[in-house]
C-alpha cells in the first residue's frame, strides 16, 4: 500500500441537518459539501485538511453502521478551557473530565447529538518536559 494521507473521517447520523448545525455551530467547523439526496455532507476545519463526512443513515437499515457508533475523531483547539467553556454554554454533553498527559496534551470527551463521541485536544508545547500544559 502506498497511502498518501487520510483524506475523510466520517459518522453515521440520524439526522443530518441537525448534525451539520451541530458540527458547524457548536464545534466550529465549515460546511464544504452538502448531497441532500444521498443524505451525505462535508465539513472541514479553518485549515482544511482532512474533512469529516456525515452520513445521514434510515431508521431501519441492515447495515452494521449505526449512529453513534464511530472510532474518535479529535479536534485541536488552541485553548482546551475556553472551547470547554464555550461549549458548556450551547449545552454540549461531555463525557468524563478534562485528561492532561503533561506537556503533551489536554483531551476532553464529547458527544454529539448522536452519541458520537469525539476529543476536543489542546496540544502542548514547551521546551521544557517538566512544565505542564
Amino acid at each position: 500500500m502506498n497511502l498518501q494521507s487520510i483524506g475523510l473521517v466520517w459518522i453515521a447520523v440520524s439526522d443530518l441537518q441537525a448534525a451539520i448545525q451541530f458540527y458547524t455551530e457548536t464545534v466550529g467547523l465549515k460546511l464544504a459539501e452538502l448531497n441532500d439526496q444521498y443524505g451525505w455532507a462535508e465539513l472541514e476545519g479553518p485549515d482544511g485538511g482532512t474533512r469529516l463526512g456525515i452520513a445521514q443513515m434510515p431508521p431501519k437499515n441492515d447495515d452494521d453502521v449505526k449512529p453513534g457508533q464511530n472510532a474518535i475523531m479529535t479536534f485541536t483547539v488552541k485553548s482546551l478551557e475556553k472551547a470547554v467553556s464555550e461549549m458548556k454554554q450551547k449545552g454540549t454533553r461531555f463525557i468524563g473530565d478534562v485528561e492532561e498527559i503533561p506537556g503533551h496534551v489536554k483531551m476532553q470527551m464529547v458527544q454529539d447529538t448522536d452519541g458520537n463521541r469525539f476529543q476536543m485536544v489542546e496540544v502542548c508545547h514547551h521546551k521544557h518536559k517538566c512544565c505542564h500544559c
